[in-house]
């Protein structure tokens, strides 16, 4: 259970560095830029990906091209929504997304829907609905009244890269090549977007970038090692992972942060739970 528990450790570790970074005037996105730099080559080291399949089959560049563009965007946004909506709810977002390839499973890949995780589907939909909830009269956890635009965008953002992710493996490049391809896109789109608008480089921003890629890597090599480790047992990684970053992130967001939650969220978190159980294989 180890490489479970320090995926989970790992991408906790990232919201509350977000929630940190809030406290100073640092600009997010020149960490964003170095942790691609940093994850790029702990894969190269690590991960040894084998990039001559790209001199073999028909390279995918559309599919490269959007994830080089989502993933720095949905990582500003994650970073926005942990500031504004919170560790708890920004987690839950992000897990949920699993809805979206699930969705294409059905309707792209040619899955059979069986009635179990068409309940899933339903229950992560509505989980997805109360954690966006505000009453009208209400005041929002942080006094922003557009927080759950951020909620929506990373739901939305995670649950394209993960399906992008798999057209990828259908088109025989391999998570590791993919992943680099991807991890160097979005660092030279992000730089070339830094140097258009003239950013004003900061030196705690950049070394920021340091511990964040360490962590985003972490997440995804200790997730990956987690898979092999239970290969027989994918459908524990895959609840693992997800209700466990959901419990961490609310007891992390609770306590450490004194996030308040009202009742319907508390409700989402539980529907959230209760989506991941019915959508295991």
């Amino acid at each position: 259970m180890f490489y479970l528990l320090s995926s989970i450790v790992c991408s906790i570790t990232v919201s509350v560095l977000f929630k940190w970074a809030r406290r100073y005037p640092i600009d997010l996105r020149q960490t964003i830029l170095v942790n691609y730099v940093i994850a790029a080559v702990l894969c190269i080291v690590l991960l040894q990906p084998d990039l001559t399949v790209f001199q073999q089959t028909a390279v995918p560049w559309p599919h490269l091209l959007a994830l080089g563009i989502l993933l720095p965007s949905v990582f500003i946004a994650m970073a926005a929504s942990v500031r504004e909506a919170g560790i708890v709810r920004s987690d839950a977002a992000q897990r949920m997304s699993l809805v979206i390839p699930l969705v294409a499973a059905f309707m792209v890949f040619g899955e059979v829907l069986i009635s179990q995780k068409l309940f899933g589907v339903l229950l992560g939909l509505a989980a997805l609905g109360c954690l966006l909830y505000k009453p009208a009269m209400d005041t929002p956890i942080t006094g922003n009244p557009y927080a759950w635009r951020y909620l929506l965008a990373i739901w939305l953002g995670y649950g394209l890269v993960d399906l992008l992710f798999k057209r990828l493996a259908l088109a025989g490049t391999g998570f590791a090549n993919a992943l680099l391809v991807a991890l160097l896109l979005s660092g030279v789109l992000l730089l070339a977007y830094l140097v258009l608008r003239r950013a004003c480089w900061q030196r705690n921003a950049l070394l920021l970038g340091l511990p964040l890629g360490l962590l985003n890597f972490g997440n995804i090599l200790f997730y990956i090692r987690a898979h092999q480790q239970f290969a027989q047992s994918p459908a524990l990684v895959f609840a693992g992972m997800n209700i466990g970053v959901i419990a961490m992130g609310t007891l992390v967001g609770a306590l450490a942060f004194k996030e308040a939650l009202r009742p319907v969220h508390w409700a989402g978190l539980a529907l959230a739970i209760g989506a991941v159980l019915c959508l295991l294989p």
